[in-house]
């Protein structure tokens, strides 16, 4: 009865996850893609500065969406499971966590790695570069650049719930394992 119980509550922490997850990336996604700031500049040319003007902005966007797509397939794939309980086609036990963990590890570090390298690229945005001649660009546009910082501050709070739900996949899959020899599974 013990066991059951904390599945059941383990399997609403992870769907509640995933879902804030989901929210947070989506967030994130939107922030930056919908941000864009017009500046007249020399009073005749008009500049448009948007997420596609960097490069790792543009990543950090699509980056994000897949990964909102798939915690929202991992979160479909929750639900399933849940419903159909030992109807399923019977896949082993032990490969289906194994999947999501592996998942699970690559888009946490695919979405941090993607953060930080926006990250430092708004960093130079916000300093500029003299040795290079690159130019400060978030003393023009302002509104544009808070809001970039917003959504990425944002995205490191999304890179820290998928690490939560990392860590809930690691135990599912590891307490299919015995405690007191290598890789050895506990009997079903």
């Amino acid at each position: 009865m013990m066991e059951s119980s904390s599945g059941i509550s383990l399997a609403r922490a992870e769907a509640f996850l995933r879902l804030f997850a989901i929210l947070v990336l989506v967030l994130t996604a939107c922030l930056l893609g919908f941000d864009t700031q017009t500046k007249l500049l020399f009073s005749t040319i008009k500049k448009t500065a948007t997420f596609r003007d960097l490069g790792a902005l543009q990543v950090v966007v699509y980056v994000d969406s897949v990964a909102a797509g798939y915690n929202l397939l991992q979160l479909g794939r929750g639900f399933i499971s849940a419903k159909l309980k030992g109807k399923l086609i019977n896949v082993s036990y032990v490969t289906l966590p194994w999947v999501c963990f592996l998942l699970d590890q690559a888009a946490v570090y695919t979405v941090f790695s993607v953060n930080t390298a926006a990250l430092q690229g708004s960093i130079i945005a916000v300093t500029g570069e003299s040795s290079l001649q690159w130019m400060k660009v978030c003393n023009r546009y302002t509104r544009f650049c808070i809001q970039v910082g917003g959504a990425l501050l944002i995205g490191y709070l999304a890179s820290l719930i998928m690490i939560l739900l990392s860590s809930l996949s690691a135990f599912s899959l590891f307490r299919l394992y015995s405690p007191k020899q290598f890789l050895l599974l506990k009997p079903t």
